[in-house]
């Protein structure tokens, strides 16, 4: 069995927190992740609190590789659903 998680950023997490995640999923054997910019849907929702560069994404990308995820996908416009062909292996 494959098991997939996803995160949405920019809600005030810190660097540490989402690696301690990335760390929490790999220990219930999460094979693949998906990392994504939160945006507002409507006014009534929670705002942005921080837009997340390309860079760091990308950073996560490989930390999340190193960590033993199988599969990663991470930008600011990735969902869980995200090229979700890829994920097949």
């Amino acid at each position: 069995m494959k098991t997939k998680s996803g995160v949405m950023l920019g809600l005030g997490e810190s660097f540490d927190e989402i690696l301690e995640t990335m760390d929490d999923l790999r220990s219930v054997n999460v094979d693949v992740l998906t990392l994504g910019q939160y945006l507002q849907p409507t006014p009534k929702h929670l705002p942005v609190l921080e837009f997340i560069t390309p860079e760091i994404f990308e950073q996560l990308k490989e930390i999340g590789l190193k960590k033993g995820f199988r599969y990663v996908e991470s930008g600011p416009l990735v969902r869980s659903s995200y090229h979700a062909e890829k994920h097949l292996f």
